[in-house]
């Protein structure tokens, strides 16, 4: 009996596992590959050709990138606290990728239908930030500490934004799970009556991933280049991993608030929709993406006194608002799910 117990807690183990890692190396991939995309996106917008040599059309330069930093010297400064030094790139990483484990790819396919899904997702947003912090500190360099100073003050400052635009889709659907949002737009995607507040909650989650223009914690001209200026070798590429991990899972969680996810409206479905439901939360993501680098290749970069004033000055004031205004219309018209 103890003989098919473990056989059986095993076989569990090894299920799980192959689970994680069906979700995680498309994850990898689709990350590694969102680098070329960047550069050739940005290459075309500024008429040059971007990476060209490596593979075909230049498409295995993500894996040369990640040989060449691999392979460099891993310097650790002799003053640093050197547990956290190496614990800050893991645990961001960590966190970025945690996230995915909660995201519906289609009907029923996610590794957790977790009921308070999105309430998972905004504390692995905020525990993220933690990795930033002790990086810039561990270090024991003023630039970093600076930079992680920056990004830290930006991130919660623009949690209060991201968390109020999730908070009006709560209201909105009355339900913390994915797969409940995702019904919820069978008619009709949010973003048509939703639009003012995906215009601010896009806003929120570029200074969420630290992207142009809220990169102020990687001014190169002021602090070399932010938060990871003494991290080299594997440690920078896990922080890399982190970023561009966190672009692409956040672009799939707005697919999800207001493109309705893997769903398509009833107008368009039939029964063969529902084996490209993958693909279609896929081509709604690459969307986002493009949205990001776009930005990256049009916007200038704030300078920090405006990133802040933007957010308390500016968006705070509309996102409450917003959380006034929409439950008053649900409650007037009687269309509260609750």
């Amino acid at each position: 009996m103890m003989t098919y117990n473990l056989l059986l807690t095993i076989t569990n183990l090894i299920i799980n596992l192959v689970d994680v890692l069906v979700v995680l190396l498309p994850v990898l991939l689709s990350v590694a590959f969102m680098t070329i995309i960047e550069r050739k996106q940005l290459a075309a917008m500024q008429r040059r050709v971007g990476p060209n040599t490596v593979g075909y059309y230049g498409i295995l330069q993500p894996f040369s990138d990640a040989l060449k930093l691999i392979l460099k010297e891993t310097i650790v400064p002799s003053h640093s606290n050197k547990a956290l030094f190496y614990l800050s790139p893991v645990s961001t990483l960590i966190f970025s990728l945690l996230g995915w484990g909660i995201i519906p790819f289609g009907q029923g396919l996610t590794l957790s239908d977790f009921s308070m899904g999105v309430l998972y997702t905004l504390a692995l947003s905020s525990l993220g930030i933690y990795g930033i912090l002790f990086s810039g500190w561990s270090a024991n360099s003023k630039y970093a500490f600076l930079g992680s100073l920056r990004s830290t003050a930006s991130m919660i400052s623009y949690e209060l934004i991201l968390s109020s635009a999730v908070l009006i889709i709560i209201l909105l659907t009355g339900s913390f799970n994915f797969t409940t949002i995702i019904e919820q737009q069978q008619s009709i995607w949010f973003i048509v009556p939703l639009f003012p507040i995906f215009i601010f909650y896009f806003i929120s989650i570029l200074a969420e991933t630290a992207r142009t223009p809220f990169d102020l914690q990687e001014a190169e001209s002021e602090l070399v280049a932010g938060f990871f200026t003494e991290h080299s070798s594997v440690p920078f590429v896990f922080f890399f991993l982190a970023e561009y991990s966190s672009i692409v899972l956040f672009s799939t969680i707005t697919a999800i608030f207001f493109l309705g996810g893997y769903n398509m409206p009833e107008l368009f479905v039939n029964n063969s929709m529902l084996n490209l439901q993958s693909i279609i939360l896929a081509l709604k993501t690459c969307i986002f993406c493009f949205l990001f680098v776009w930005f990256r290749a049009t916007l200038p970069r704030l300078r920090y006194d405006q990133l802040i004033e933007l957010c308390w000055l500016n968006l705070l004031p509309i996102a409450v608002g917003f959380i006034i205004l929409v439950p008053c219309i649900l409650i007037a018209f009687d269309i509260a799910p609750y």
